[in-house]
């Protein structure tokens, strides 16, 4: 028996959550081109026989220019205490002075690293020797594997790669366990999911989801969530005119709920602010940034 943890590490948009659901065959992080995506550790297990690889998804790590941003760095360095870290980049847009932070604090902590190049699928071979040329300098790597998660080129490979380099002989999660979180956590990301989709660049980090009430029925959920706004005004943004936005928000997170639950789902969502949520006292980042459930 192999096994061990593998935090996933980097900065905002380079495909980490992306990369999590294709080593683990299974979506356990949403995904979005919007910053702070990701606000949790989520751990996305891989099992085949005799092998258990734990995945950790860390939030993007950025410029820390918001009490947001410094929780979500200090979720994701906390990370680098596991046995392997796999620091993925952005090769197509290149190795920049937040990967050199980030290249700097691996190095410190002594960690065992393989390097990630993302996004290969955008550049031509040519450009990617030369990157790793350059990027095999900067670093004692364990090995630098280039891939492309969005289309799942490689992901196999790397599988093969962090193989080699488990330490443990424990088998921590049963075989059916594939992520920690819970379903209602899920389905709060899931609806999160589709609000980042469809709204504009100023609501990420102003929007959380709560799920209010969930309901097991033979062959039906029902669930009822509250999209949670810092700013009044933005209320009418995820609303839409006539509720028309509101509804698409609905109509595709039901439509992956199903998928999830394989069961009907009956979805109602409401939209209220921080202030006007029964919960007054909760701000909303002890709401977003909250630990997952047990």
């Amino acid at each position: 028996m192999k096994s061990g943890f593998i935090s996933i590490v980097g900065r905002p948009n380079v495909g980490k959550s992306t990369l999590i659901n294709e080593l683990v065959n299974h979506k356990v992080a949403i995904t979005s081109n919007k910053v702070g995506t990701t606000r949790n550790n989520i751990l996305g297990i891989y099992h085949e026989k005799d092998i258990q690889m734990i995945f950790v998804d860390t939030p993007g790590i950025g410029k820390a220019d918001s009490k947001l941003g410094e929780v979500l760095n200090t979720k994701a360095y906390a990370a680098l205490d596991n046995d392997l870290v796999l620091f993925v980049i952005d090769i197509a847009s290149g190795f920049g002075k937040t990967d050199e932070k980030i290249l700097e604090k691996l190095k410190q902590n002594e960690k065992d690293v393989i390097l990630v190049l993302n996004k290969v699928d955008k550049i031509n071979n040519m450009e990617l020797i030369k990157e790793i040329d350059k990027l095999k300098d900067l670093h004692d790597f364990l090995e630098i594997v280039p891939i492309s998660s969005l289309k799942g080129k490689n992901v196999d490979t790397l599988r093969n790669v962090i193989k080699k380099y488990l330490k443990d002989d424990v088998m921590y999660f049963d075989e059916d366990t594939i992520t920690n979180v819970t379903e209602r956590f899920m389905s709060s990301e899931i609806i999160r999911e589709k609000v980042l989709m469809l709204t504009r660049q100023e609501v990420p980090h102003a929007v959380t989801v709560v799920i209010e009430k969930m309901e097991y029925k033979k062959n039906v959920v029902n669930i009822m969530a509250l999209i949670v706004i810092d700013r009044n005004n933005l209320k009418g943004i995820i609303i839409g005119k006539q509720g028309a936005l509101l509804k698409q928000i609905g109509s595709l997170a039901r439509e992956e709920l199903e998928i999830f639950f394989d069961k009907k789902v009956y979805l109602e969502l409401f939209v209220k602010t921080v202030e006007n949520w029964r919960n007054k006292t909760s701000s909303l980042i002890e709401l977003g940034i909250s630990e997952i459930e047990d």
